[in-house]
């Protein structure tokens, strides 16, 4: 052996020499890999640190060009002059003023959310019906699941029902956080005819203090006593109409007491915004479901589907709940297409280098997939990287180009054992001289994608995940190709083959034969006429591209951001005039249902989504 590797220094050699150390690092990649997977954090969209403020100012019954006089012109100047200020969006709508500022990159939003805030506080030319200013931090929630729940009953009923189904789910350990949506707040409804005013000389800022006063909830302090401390608080919050009906308004000279529920309707309901939601043509309320913390998508969908005949068993006849959007799926989808692609091209690499060289070297140029990916869950959580829908497009963007450096260093390794060397003499040999070529394709493609690592802003943030996963996958790769993949193909020891494996041997080396003798007596002629007429073939190449130029300049061939697909999903949009009452609204809506319901009974559409 010492005679044979004489001369045969260097990693690849020691690497080739010592197989031990090349299996445990082999080993330290897939089970490595294989452990750290459980651990990284598996999400829809990758998370980003917020940049995002925003200023929200209600301002009840105003037109969109009054907010925009009295509330968004006022925060857009007290803001402007910022240090960590880059950019400054305004909304002015009926009733309330948004202004959205975008921090600089690597800012401290911290700070800059309490400097806005203090100059907001500063302003004083707000509208005096103007209400007070709202600064928030613009965190983005990870939306899982929404679920409509819908039926032919009251608003309240259905509420009701909603928050039920609320509280239920909460309780499974694997669902963390569920909110409402397309629903009214709550609103206690108090009304006063003038003439009860009048009567009692009463305003309607006297019946507001009175029901200040009256619904409290204050903490009094404690009590020492013998048996231990007491806390004193008095509870007498009131969240319910039937609560304020037996309020004290006055007290008249003979004694008696006018109660607000003898001047004043009061009803429990909720507030006049207008919003109507519908769901296959009956009133709905959404439920949101969202991943926090280290839950993964897959795992909240699957709660909430093991618990959806539950869930249906709680609701009354004339009410339904359905799953109207699973975010979880489509990444379930990118998975499975990841698994595809990869078995796919495992087959592809087995069998055509099992076809053309030999099998077993097809088997550990295979290898190579696997080894590079698992190992890359290894290194992810150091680049601060998790398993989503970018890092998993970067995956399949990889796997074409990944075993390519082993191909070549399993084919060279071949080669020389072809020409009568031993095997780990051919093992060395063809990974020394493959290894510059070999390392400087595999930095040309980190080249290709490094760029992407210096995007600025909330895009960089999101597809940095992308030069991340391919980076490491490549690194990765040629440390397998020129260590792992030598040190097994430089240890093999033929076995006398027997029955439908020395056929299958048989069989390859034929095809093998024939594709070796093609190369010499076709390929290699051609290639030698087309070399020697370089300048020839350099102007035809030349002119191929001048026209490819000139095809995409003139115009020929269509052009658009985006390519149009078929979609299961059609949208009907109607505007009205601002100021439009919400019956007139809601007349244009069935209108607009009717003509939908008739196209639904040819297309089979099965859900109808409706929002006001």
């Amino acid at each position: 052996m010492t005679d044979i590797l004489k001369g045969y220094k260097g990693p690849v050699a020691y690497m080739v020499q010592n197989p031990v150390a090349a299996n445990l690092l082999m080993i330290v990649l897939l089970i490595g890999g294989m452990v750290a997977l459980t651990m990284i954090k598996q999400e829809v969209f990758p998370d980003s640190d917020p940049d995002t403020i925003t200023v929200s100012v209600p301002y009840p019954g105003a037109s969109p060009e009054e907010v925009e006089q009295g509330i968004v012109l006022a925060i857009e100047e007290a803001v402007l002059g910022l240090e960590d200020v880059k950019e400054i969006n305004a909304t002015a709508g009926e009733g309330i003023g948004q202004v959205t500022i975008e921090m600089i990159e690597g800012a401290n939003i911290d700070k800059l959310a309490q400097e806005i805030k203090n100059e907001v506080d500063r302003i004083t030319t707000f509208p005096e019906d103007a209400e007070e200013a709202v600064v928030n931090i613009v965190a983005h929630k990870r939306q899982v699941i929404d679920m409509a729940v819908y039926g032919d009953v009251s608003e309240a009923a259905l509420r009701e029902v909603v928050e039920q189904l609320r509280d239920r789910m909460l309780k499974d350990p694997d669902i963390t956080q569920v909110d409402l949506s397309g629903t009214r707040d709550y609103e206690i409804a108090i009304e006063i005819p003038m003439e009860n005013l009048r009567r009692y000389s009463l305003t309607l800022a006297d019946i507001a203090r009175k029901l200040q006063v009256s619904s409290v909830e204050i903490p009094g302090g404690g009590l020492d006593t013998p048996s231990g401390e007491l806390l004193v608080r008095m509870t007498e919050r009131r969240d319910f109409g039937r609560e304020f009906a037996l309020l004290p308004v006055i007290s008249l000279e003979d004694g008696s007491r006018v109660l607000l529920d003898d001047i004043a309707d009061i009803t429990d309901g909720f507030t006049e915004s207008g919003l109507i939601a519908l769901y296959n043509g009956k009133p709905s309320i959404k439920l949101d479901i969202y991943r926090v913390g280290d839950q993964t998508p897959l795992q909240v969908s699957g709660a909430v589907k093991r618990m959806l005949p539950e869930l249906r068993a709680m609701l009354p006849e004339s009410v339904a709940i359905d799953i109207q959007s699973d975010r979880a799926e489509t990444y379930r989808q990118r998975v499975e297409l990841l698994l595809r692609n990869g078995i796919m091209g495992l087959l592809l690499v087995l069998i055509i280098l099992g076809v053309f060289l030999e099998l077993r070297l097809a088997f550990w140029v295979m290898m190579g997939i696997p080894i590079s990916f698992m190992g890359s869950f290894l290194f992810l959580p150091a680049f601060d990287a998790s398993i989503n829908m970018i890092s998993l497009f970067a995956y399949i963007i990889a796997l074409g180009i990944v075993v390519d450096d082993a191909i070549v260093v399993g084919e060279n390794v071949y080669y020389h054992h072809q020409r009568g060397n031993k095997l780990i003499r051919s093992a060395i040999m063809g990974a020394q001289e493959m290894a510059m070529p070999v390392t400087f394709s595999i930095l040309t493609n980190i080249v290709a994608f490094m760029p992407m690592l210096f995007v600025p802003g909330m895009a960089g943030r999101i597809f940095r995940n992308v030069p991340v996963v391919v980076i490491t996958v490549f690194t990765i790769s040629l440390i397998e190709s020129m260590f792992v993949l030598p040190a097994h193909l430089g240890h093999y020891r033929a076995k006398q083959r027997f029955g439908i494996w020395k056929k299958i041997y048989d069989g390859q080396q034929t095809i093998g034969a024939a594709f070796a003798r093609w190369v010499r007596e076709s390929y290699a002629p051609w290639l030698d006429r087309v070399l020697n007429r370089r300048y020839l073939v350099a102007v035809i190449a030349s002119c191929v591209l001048i026209l490819s130029i000139a095809f995409a300049a003139s115009g020929r061939m269509g052009f658009s951001m985006f390519p149009r697909v078929e979609s299961d999903f059609a949208r009907a949009d109607i505007s009205l005039p601002y100021g439009s009452p919400v019956e007139k609204t809601r007349q244009v809506m069935d209108q607009l249902y009717r003509g939908m319901e008739t196209v639904i009974e040819d297309c089979g559409c099965p859900e109808l989504v409706v929002g006001v």
